[in-house]
């Protein structure tokens, strides 16, 4: 396995810069993006866990060309959670993927929070390992609006190589509808070599006490290719 050399620092410094204090903090309560998932909510407490998995396809009348990921989410301290993660593709498994999170506090008085993501995957097939670090913030406008937003670097390097230091942005907009039942949409932009922009209107339903449900169905489009839809489902069990 190749690790890039910029890997290690990066989550060193995840993790140095995420003070106690931010733990202690009193956190809005906003949703997670159905697709670029958070691993907990930036307020999450010591024991919380979580486990569920994301279905996406293009293609809804061939199931086997489905992409999906079951996950487990632990908070290991207050505001600091570990993920690990299984990317298929269909019936193979493509990665195993790690991601690492940290909050760095809240303002406006509790309305407004922010923190910080990595994300580690080394490739089943070419035995490559790529890592990315993205700022998140988020903000709740009121009882009923917030939304997310997670800009960072895909594919981080130290050389300059095409498609590598690669943007990523990610922005959900939410409205609590009833209680146990969000509406939003959530947005995806990827630079590098693939250059995909995905827009997603989604519906979250919250079934049973620590059981929900994330549905979306939406539109993507791929570098050099027409747009196509795009239809995901996310089962959630908190444990």
């Amino acid at each position: 396995m190749r690790i890039a050399p910029a890997a290690i620092p990066f989550a060193i410094a995840l993790f140095a810069a995420a003070t106690p204090i931010a733990a202690q903090t009193t956190y809005p309560d906003i949703p997670e993006p159905m697709i670029f998932d958070m691993m907990r909510p930036l307020g999450a407490r010591k024991g919380e866990a979580e486990v569920n998995a994301l279905a996406m396809t293009t293609s809804p009348f061939r199931p086997r060309s489905a992409e999906w990921a079951p996950e487990i989410e632990y908070a290991f301290a207050d505001g600091k959670a570990i993920e690990f993660e299984l990317p298929f593709d269909g019936a193979r498994l493509e990665a195993l993927k790690l991601g690492l999170q940290a909050a760095f506090g809240a303002s406006a008085n509790g309305s407004s929070a922010h923190g910080v993501q990595y994300l580690g995957i080394y490739d089943r097939e070419t035995g490559l390992y790529s890592n990315s670090l993205l700022y998140m913030a988020g903000h709740r406008f009121s009882g009923r609006w917030s939304m997310m937003n997670m800009v960072g670097l895909d594919d981080i390097a130290l050389a300059r190589r095409a498609g590598r230091n690669a943007l990523l942005l990610n922005h959900a907009t939410f409205y609590d509808a009833t209680p146990g039942t969000t509406v939003g949409i959530e947005v995806n932009v990827a630079g590098g070599r693939e250059r995909l922009v995905r827009v997603t209107p989604q519906l979250h339903q919250r079934v049973a006490n620590k059981v929900a449900v994330q549905a979306g169905a939406g539109v993507e489009k791929h570098r050099h290719h027409r747009a196509r839809p795009a239809l995901g489902v996310r089962l959630v069990r908190e444990l």
